[in-house]
């Protein structure tokens, strides 16, 4: 049971990580965030985007790493989720 799980955390984990990556992707071709594809994005993954651009300005205004710092939040917290399921299971 634990090995389902830890493979389903770790595939959410994985699909949203592309999802961001995508949505970061679209940010340098003209119009792209416009499409449906860039908007269904953006309402997935800008919420979660915008709590590390709070706290982390752009580096010399234009290269934003929120995106990198959000991916390797997500990381932790994936692991961290598996830790707390493996201590009830």
């Amino acid at each position: 049971m634990s090995n389902s799980v830890t493979e389903f955390v770790f595939l959410l984990e994985r699909i949203y990580t592309f999802m961001i990556i995508g949505y970061v992707l679209l940010s340098w071709l003209p119009n792209a965030r416009d499409s449906f594809i860039g908007q269904l994005l953006g309402k997935l993954v800008e919420p979660y985007l915008s709590v590390f651009r709070r706290f982390i300005p752009p580096i010399g205004g234009m290269l934003d790493i929120s995106p990198i710092v959000a991916v390797f939040a997500l990381n932790f917290v994936a692991y961290g989720v598996l830790f707390v399921v493996d201590i009830f299971i």
